[in-house]
């Protein structure tokens, strides 16, 4: 974060100092010498070290000298005190005082430097962090290289390389100059940097190299760590003020003289325009007290806080939401809210300041009201930017240390946002309609208040309610003062008691706003508080879940026999806009891996530079934990707790993406967990409560219909279980299973109580926009049961009872049929036969599902049950044929299952006997037949391709196909099935079905090229071959049928050229005779062709265009060879040609035409 050099300096307090006699001597101060030229800045003296780290004031092993006393007040004057306040509460404050409080106001820890300097990468690794010699983050060598970019880095290799030098400090002002080496393309360059610093703060910083970022640059970086490792190097005066007020008047007037001579271009017009204003006796300047001094120090005034610029805070977030989530910009907006939180957590005033920045340009990006205008949703990573910036304003406004007025600041800055129209609302595009939940539930009149009428709760809305909370409870100050706070006489006669049956403390409050206690508490650097609340909630929670059970209990008959289900809490708290399962895990997961000292408070930064903690979790029992409990084990079963509340689904999509997606986030953190006998038996306990717990829980015999399904969380459950307890993992996962919201008799609950899901989404038909995701993750559940009861017949047919009862899409069920198909037949073992069954029956049912509704994959399962029921046995393969008509249709029962059975392929497969393949080519038959009655169309050809071993069959297949010839078949099929026949060698029953082909068909003029032709002179050619009756009696159908010239002429012709039955039956040849034209049934044809050709010409001269002349000439030399072939056809001919003339003679270039070619 560099300034420009020509910014005018900030204003400073103006100083004098009246405390100093008219007798003494120029020169002299009282209680010290002369400043002379100046004094290095000395460091503590080795005994006082000794004793300020003895007395826990430094840490051991810096120095083995003791701190004096004036270091330790200096040092605890210069962190807490303006110096002005100092000045004006001690009339004279000695020299040598004056040079420690100096000393000591400039930051000691690199830490604040790194937080301005860098974003959190995220590495674990402080070395890294910190531009020490540890080992690349594992990101890879890119995270390193853009790591080696931050301002920190660059500054830390200017610092090491020697690049700084001139360095000054001269009261609470710092300087000095920054060299960047010469690049290859860039030259030497030498940066002059100044900063001013008060309590210990960096309060604003100025340099040259003119760079603009959030952050301080690298020259910024590199002068004060200089200042920080190398004290004893640094020149330190006292402020300007003090070395001026020892100066007489020709020493004055010689040090104003030699300034402006070394610096006139630059501060002569000042210097002139000053000294007339001093020498004007009503001058403004005249009027003040005392001058500016600009290395005095803060006045009392002054805000104590860190530089940071806020232009370009607001520019950069500006530019990131400009870009529209494209190039990274998400990263770097969740960087910046990551700099926020570390802020606070580091107590640093400017972390609210940074986020008022932040939101105010969230609020101020164009497209929310694009978006609201056109009713569109935001993008789902920025719905989440949304989501911290609410979760941060949260923090903020609990922050447990805040005054009044700060926090009354907010809540009106968080108001005056949540009015806005276009402030996004907490749940995405649909208005929240539960009640305020941040609190306690409303009473009274306005309780039921209608949901209409209620104003939309807003990204902003919780942070809002939480500023009427307060941290003045005395018993939430016990809790989160003390590890020993405790009672010695219980009394549990009441729900809300404060402690519970071992002594422990309980918080009774709203479970997320507890634990948005615990995230606040955490983000402002109190983790030891945090911890303490953390233990507090999850001790009230377990205490509430053995109530409930014991609620449940005492009302479980009543409940079953009624049918009926009481939620009591309307809002999950996994995939809560506040998170508070997330926080009180990773509250308590922290303490796992860190060590205690941590704390405390942050030890000196450096000490830890190159040492990498191990991210292994371990037990660390906390006092008054009960034997085997542990951080670990509390973190563990409050994440449980959470996954399986039982809870509403939410309304729309993302507030139901987030639920998935924050259960998923929370098992995959428990997965990290290695589990021991410990954590097992928390599984166990766990397991068992969420099974007997009712409504209370989402594994309970009793749930509502809407309620989140389980399967998620079952299926870690149960992987997680199975190796310790294989009966309570099968049972928690078999109850997982269902899905109510599918079936249309899940209970809806009890309506006459206005504290019921029923009651609250009255829907009958809500809209689950994640439901193929959940579909998916129960599938997924009923896969690892199968895979894990591999073996077990009787676990094998509960968990197929359960996936046939519960699964309702038939993609899933069939997805599951394939695993189980494919565990069952593994390469390295034999296949399990029980586990194949179990798969054929997933199929068959899949195949019932799907009978009667379309599927596009519907081709694949058929194929794969047969491929099934081949790899079970002969029995089902026969099994299946029998009962085809429940599974497939006619078409699949033919073509692909009874032909796959009867394939060689099968045969040998299966290594079946003589009666074995008889007995399957019977039910092949029998098939076959039943389809061809059912279906003849699609199935007549096949069942007499399967037929056609069996003279029986065959006969039966062939009588199927005639009667339904003269009513439900096409020409194309009968087509087909007669070429069959003659390819078998029964022309005569072809011949039979062509001819009853040609009494569907209809071909008109203009279709000379329909695919029926072929058929239609195949069904010629074969009536020609058979004779000269079969001939004459298929003409006239033909005449009937085609009405094309060039159809009929083509046939004409092939019948011209042999005789008729030349290959007839028997290898009979007939006399060679020729067929007569003039005489039937060729001069019928004949007469047909000639006619259709005038027909034909009459149509097309009534559209014909130019530059079709020469095509319909063409065409009339066709029509001319056929008019040929009568005995009378040139008079015909010529007679047609002159009607041409006199009907079309408008068209006088086309029937120019026709003279010239037909006279």
């Amino acid at each position: 974060m560099a300034e420009r050099g020509h910014l005018p300096p900030p204003i400073k307090r103006l100083c004098c100092r009246p405390g100093y006699g008219s007798g003494r001597r120029p020169g002299q101060r009282v209680g010290g010498a002369g400043l002379g030229n100046g004094a290095l800045c000395a460091g503590p003296s080795s005994a006082a070290a000794a004793a300020a780290a003895a007395a826990g004031l430094l840490p051991l092993g810096k120095t083995q000298n003791p701190e004096s006393l004036l270091d330790i007040a200096a040092r605890k004057v210069a962190e807490k005190w303006p110096f002005q306040r100092v000045e004006e509460r001690f009339e004279r404050i000695p020299e040598p005082v004056q040079r420690r409080i100096v000393y000591w106001s400039f930051p000691r820890s690199e830490r604040e430097i790194c937080m301005y300097s860098s974003f959190d990468t995220g590495t674990e690794d402080p070395a890294v962090a910190l531009g020490g010699t540890g080992a690349a983050p594992s990101g890879g060598a890119e995270t390193a290289a853009a790591e080696n970019r931050l301002p920190f880095r660059r500054g830390i290799a200017l610092l090491d390389g020697g690049c700084v030098d001139n360095v000054l400090q001269v009261g609470f002002h710092l300087s000095g100059t920054v060299t960047e080496p010469a690049m290859q393309s860039e030259p030497e360059t030498v940066c002059n940097v100044a900063i001013s610093f008060d309590r210990c703060k960096i309060t604003s910083v100025t340099c040259s190299c003119g760079n603009k970022d959030i952050f301080y640059c690298a020259h910024v970086v590199a002068l004060s760590l200089y200042r920080i490792r190398k004290p004893d190097q640094v020149k330190l005066h006292l402020p300007i003020s003090e070395t001026l007020f020892q100066m007489n008047r020709d020493q004055l007037q010689k040090f104003v003289q030699y300034l402006i001579t070394v610096h006139h271009t630059e501060v002569l017009p000042t210097a002139q325009k000053l000294a007339d204003e001093i020498l004007s006796q009503n001058s403004e300047i005249n009027q003040v007290h005392g001058a500016p001094d600009p290395t005095a120090g803060a006045s009392i005034d002054d805000e104590n806080c860190w530089h940071l610029d806020e232009e370009q805070v607001q520019e950069q977030v500006k530019l990131f939401l400009s870009q529209g989530g494209y190039h990274g910009s998400g990263k770097h907006l969740n960087l910046l809210f990551a700099k926020v939180r570390e802020m606070l957590k580091m107590r640093d005033s400017n972390g609210a300041r940074m986020l008022t920045l932040i939101t105010e340009q969230f609020m101020a990006d164009p497209r929310l009201s694009l978006w609201r205008q056109q009713g569109t949703a935001m993008t789902d990573k920025y719905r989440q930017l949304w989501d911290e910036l609410g979760a941060l304003w949260m923090c903020i406004v609990l922050n447990p240390h805040c005054k009044l007025e700060q926090k009354a600041s907010w809540l009106k800055q968080l108001k005056k946002w949540n009015s806005v129209d276009v402030c996004p609302w907490e749940d995405g595009n649909h208005g929240n309609e539960l009640p305020n939940l941040t609190n306690a539930l409303p009473q009274g009149a306005n309780a039921n208040q209608d949901s209409s009428n209620r104003p939309h709760r807003t990204v902003f809305t919780r942070a809002i309610e939480a500023c009427d909370l307060h941290w003045q409870d005395s018993h939430l100050q016990h809790i989160i003062s003390s590890d020993l706070y405790t009672i010695y006489c219980y009394h549990d006669d009441t729900e809300n008691s404060l402690f519970d049956s071992h002594e422990w403390p309980l918080w009774h409050e709203h479970v997320p706003t507890a634990c948005a206690r615990v995230d606040a508490l955490r983000s402002h650097g109190c983790p030891r508080e945090a911890l303490r609340l953390a233990i507090a909630i999850v001790n009230t929670l377990r205490r509430q879940q053995q109530k409930q059970l014991e609620m449940y209990q005492a009302q479980k008959k009543e409940l079953l026999h009624k049918g009926l289900t009481l939620i009591t809490n309307l809002e999950g708290w996994v995939g809560h806009p506040l998170d508070p399962i997330g926080t009180l895990f990773s509250s308590l997961m922290e303490a796992c891996r860190v060590d205690d000292e941590s704390f405390h408070g942050f030890s000196d930064f450096m000490e830890n530079v190159g040492q990498c903690k191990s991210l292994e979790y371990q037990h660390l029992p906390a006092h008054k934990f009960l034997e085997g409990e542990s951080y670990l084990t509390l973190a563990v079963e409050v994440a449980l707790i959470g996954l399986g509340q039982q809870r509403i689904m939410p309304d729309g999509l993302y507030a139901q993406e987030k639920v998935c997606r924050n259960e998923e986030q929370l098992i995959s953190k428990l997965q990290e967990i290695e589990l021991d006998d410990t954590l097992v038996k928390i599984f166990r306990k766990q397991a068992v409560f969420l099974l007997e717990a009712g409504p209370y829980s989402g594994l309970g015999d009793i749930v509502h219909r809407e309620s989140v399904p389980m399967h998620t969380f079952a299926k870690y459950l149960f992987t997680s279980l199975l190796p310790h307890d294989a009966e309570l993992a099968y049972k928690t996962a078999l109850r997982a299973m269902r899905l109510l919201v599918l079936e249309s008799t899940a209970l809806l609950g009890d309506v006459s109580r206005s504290h019921h899901i029923a009651s609250v989404v009255p829907n009958q038909y809500p809209r689950w926009f994640t439901l193929s995701h959940i579909e998916s993750q129960q599938c997924e559940l009923a896969s690892t049961m199968l895979t894990a009861a591999k073996g077990d017949v009787q676990r094998l047919e509960t968990v197929l009872e359960s996936i046939q009862k519960n699964i309702h899409s038939s993609s899933h069920i069939f997805k599951l049929a394939q695993d189980a198909f494919k565990i069952a037949t593994l390469m390295d073992s034999s296949p399990d036969i029980t586990l194949l069954k179990v798969s054929l029956e997933l199929g068959l049912q899949v195949m019932r599902m799907t009978l009667s509704t379309l599927n596009w994959r519907r081709r694949e399962m058929v194929r794969w049950l047969v491929t099934c029921a081949t790899e079970v046995g002969v029995y089902a393969l026969d099994s299946i044929m029998q009962n085809w008509f429940t599974l497939f249709t006619p078409t699949e029962a033919t073509s692909i299952v009874a032909t796959t059975v009867m394939s060689n392929s099968t045969i040998v497969h299966l290594h079946l006997d003589c009666h074995q393949q008889e007995k399957l080519a019977g039910s092949a038959r029998t098939l076959a037949l039943q389809c061809a009655m059912k279906d003849p169309q699609n199935c007549a050809l096949s069942a007499l391709t399967l037929c056609e071993k069996d003279h029986i069959a065959f006969e039966t297949a062939y009588q199927i196909v005639l009667d339904a010839a003269t009513t439900g078949m096409s020409y194309s099929q009968l087509f087909t099935i007669a070429r069959y026949m003659e390819h078998r060698g029964y022309p005569m029953r072809a011949y039979k079905l062509a001819t009853l082909a040609m009494t569907h068909l209809n071909l008109s003029y203009n279709q000379d090229t329909h695919p029926a032709i072929n058929d239609v002179l195949w069904a010629c050619a074969l009536s020609h071959s058979l004779g000269k009756n079969e001939l004459a009696a298929i003409i006239p159908l033909v005449v009937k049928s085609v009405k094309c010239a060039t159809v009929l002429s083509d046939i004409l012709r092939r019948c011209t050229l042999t005789t008729p039955g030349m290959v007839g039956l028997h290898g009979r040849r007939n006399s060679g005779k020729l067929m007569s034209l003039d005489k039937a049934p060729l001069r019928q044809l004949l007469d047909a062709t000639i006619g259709a050709y005038i027909n034909t010409t009459h149509s097309r001269l009534t559209h014909i265009s130019p530059r079709h002349y020469s095509e319909f000439i063409e065409f009339l030399s066709k029509a001319r060879e056929t008019f040929l072939m009568a005995h009378d056809g040139h008079i015909q001919f010529t007679q047609f040609i002159g009607n041409l003339k006199q009907i079309y003679k408008g068209k006088k270039k086309l029937m120019m035409l026709v003279r010239e070619r037909f006279g």
